[in-house]
Order: structure tokens, then C-alpha cells, then sequence
């Protein structure tokens, strides 16, 4: 898919996990040979040596409430790698029943046009009382350097009367896809899809002439900047 890249690549940063290692210093203190004379006139076979018996036990039996609750904390450094989002995940698309809009646009008006065809989408459900049974879909059919053809998809669960120009009922794409997940507005779009062409060329794999975009987060309520956007390649 040609989109023209106007901006810069994002930075993947990476949680180093450093482990600290710490030596005990009992090996250094062992008072146990000590060859002190004794006296000539007190007998030899006195057992006067015991209480340096008495303090070892203890201090190993003891638990100091300081270390073991260190050791219960050890794995949670794990936590934050499930915050990751998913990138070139195997995925099987299943077909919905939708109701659909044609629609072209350029690319400077590109998100516009995207919210439009959503907005009449949404006004011709609202108006026979029929509510959406998913997330709302962009499949992109074609693109050039000024703009790109689309097709805006509503899921719903049943057949949708009075169809504006341009719209009809279908199915939405089905089949084996990877799945990639964008964060953020619409103009950043452009550095998902650059690096979904370097993934694909990384892994050699062939995709179809369609891109599919489901979004996650309602597009007429939600911020551009807070856009959550799952982008399936259907792969040929």
C-alpha cells in the first residue's frame, strides 16, 4: 500500500533486566579455631567450650521478615510485557453481515472522509432503529499517489432497509490475516503501515491488494490522538 511517510519512525524501547548478585560474607567470619593456652592449674578435660555452640542454631532458624518477602517479589518484572500490543499476529478473519458505503478520498482529507462515511452510516441505523453488532471497518480496495478508494463497513444482525447511494448489504472480508494494532491519530498511520511493508518484507510474505482497519475505539466520540486501530493484511 503506497502511502506517502511524512513522518519520523518510532522508537521501540526496550526494558533492560538487570540481575544483582549478592555474596555473603559468612565464609570470611569463622571464629572457630581460636588456640588460646589455658592455664596449668585448671584441669583439661573441662567442657567450657559449649556456649560457642549456642549462637549458631538460632540465627539460622530465625526468619527476618525483610528477605522473604524480597524473594516472593522476585517475577514481577514479568508484569509489564503483557502491555505490549499485538504486530504481524496470525489471524483468521470471520465474515459479518454489514452494511456498506463506497467512498474515495484524497489524502489530505483522508480521515474526513473516513468520519463521514461513518456518520451516514450511523444516521441511516439510527433512523430505522437498528444498532451495530461491532467495531466499524475501512477496507481500502485501491490507492495512488493522490488518493485511495474504501469501503465503510457497520456490522449489524440483520438486513437494513432504504439503503442511501452508495450503500448496500454484504459481508466483511474473511480468510487468514496478520494482525497489527495502531495507537494514536490518524496522520501517524502513515509510520503502522511503513512498518507493516518492512515486516511483511522481513518474513517474505505476499499480502493481498486490501487493507482492512477495525476501529476499536468509537472514531465520532473518541480523540484522534486516542485512536486504537487493528489493521488486518489479509495474506494471499
Amino acid at each position: 500500500m503506497n502511502r506517502r511517510s511524512t513522518f519520523r519512525a518510532a522508537l521501540v524501547a526496550l526494558l533492560p533486566i538487570t540481575a544483582i548478585m549478592l555474596a555473603s560474607p559468612a565464609s570470611a567470619q569463622s571464629p572457630a579455631a581460636s588456640p588460646t593456652p589455658a592455664p596449668a592449674a585448671s584441669p583439661a578435660p573441662t567442657p567450657t567450650p559449649t556456649p560457642s555452640a549456642t549462637p549458631v542454631p538460632p540465627p539460622a532458624e530465625t526468619k527476618s521478615p525483610a528477605d522473604s518477602p524480597a524473594a516472593a517479589q522476585t517475577p514481577a518484572p514479568a508484569a509489564p510485557v503483557q502491555t505490549a500490543d499485538p504486530f504481524g499476529e496470525p489471524f483468521t478473519l470471520e465474515p459479518k453481515k454489514v452494511v456498506m458505503l463506497k467512498g474515495t478520498a484524497n489524502w489530505e482529507s483522508a480521515f474526513d472522509a473516513l468520519i463521514e462515511a461513518f456518520k451516514q452510516l450511523n444516521a441511516l441505523l439510527d433512523k430505522q432503529g437498528v444498532k451495530a453488532s461491532g467495531n466499524p471497518l475501512i477496507v481500502y480496495t485501491s490507492t495512488d499517489d493522490t488518493g485511495f478508494t474504501f469501503i465503510a463497513e457497520m456490522p449489524v444482525d440483520q438486513d437494513v432497509k432504504n439503503l442511501g447511494k452508495g450503500m448496500s448489504m454484504g459481508n466483511s472480508p474473511d480468510g487468514k490475516a496478520l494482525k497489527f494494532v495502531h495507537r494514536g491519530s490518524y496522520d501517524n498511520m502513515d509510520n503502522t503501515y511503513e512498518a507493516i511493508t518492512n515486516h511483511l518484507d522481513d518474513k517474505k510474505l505476499e499480502a493481498k491488494d486490501t487493507f482492512i482497519e477495525e476501529y476499536t475505539t468509537d472514531p465520532l466520540k473518541t480523540a484522534e490522538d486516542k485512536l486504537v486501530i487493528n489493521v488486518y493484511v489479509p495474506l494471499k
